[in-house]
């Protein structure tokens, strides 16, 4: 199979995306509430846009898994294309991965922030900030797995060698 930045990353970011909803599934319904967890993302998003309405729960888990997706998607291709640049310089994975755990520190700290959101309403920040780590590790496992020189580069770049 022929990996593009494009395809690696799309399928890095389809793989995520599904990873946390199977995740946030999962959670939901061991609390006898499916489909929670996207019905009050959804409803925190699609009021950005304007106020709420009488939109039905499905409304809501339809837009927020559209964004989801979206967003995982544009993620994965980010990945993909830090993955293609560390074959050149491989010394960017390096700061890659400070960006990714500077990332998570603060996705952590804004999921705790708004865990009482009014926005978003009750929402457990264990729940989404631990769906963010599933889908970094399926993620970065499909790269893995579809670089095997990643770990010579990342050998490389946390060698301290250049």
């Amino acid at each position: 199979m022929k990996h593009t930045v494009m395809r690696d990353g799309v399928a890095a970011g389809a793989l995520g995306a599904t990873a946390v909803a199977i995740w946030f599934l999962a959670i939901d319904t061991l609390y006898a509430q499916p489909l929670a967890t996207p019905a009050a993302l959804g409803r925190g998003l699609l009021r950005l846009f304007g106020p709420p309405g009488n939109d039905g729960m499905m409304t809501f888990v339809v837009g927020y898994t559209v964004f989801h997706y979206f967003a995982f998607i544009l993620v994965g291709i980010l990945l993909s294309v830090i993955v293609y640049w560390a074959q050149r310089q491989p010394t960017v994975l390096a700061g890659a991965m400070m960006l990714f755990v500077a990332f998570e520190i603060g996705f952590y700290a804004l999921s705790a922030a708004l865990q009482q959101s009014p926005l978003l309403g009750t929402l457990g920040w264990v729940q989404v900030a631990s769906g963010n780590l599933v889908a970094a590790v399926v993620m970065g496992g499909y790269m893995w797995r579809a670089h095997p020189e990643l770990k010579d580069e990342f050998s490389y770049a946390l060698g301290g060698r250049e």
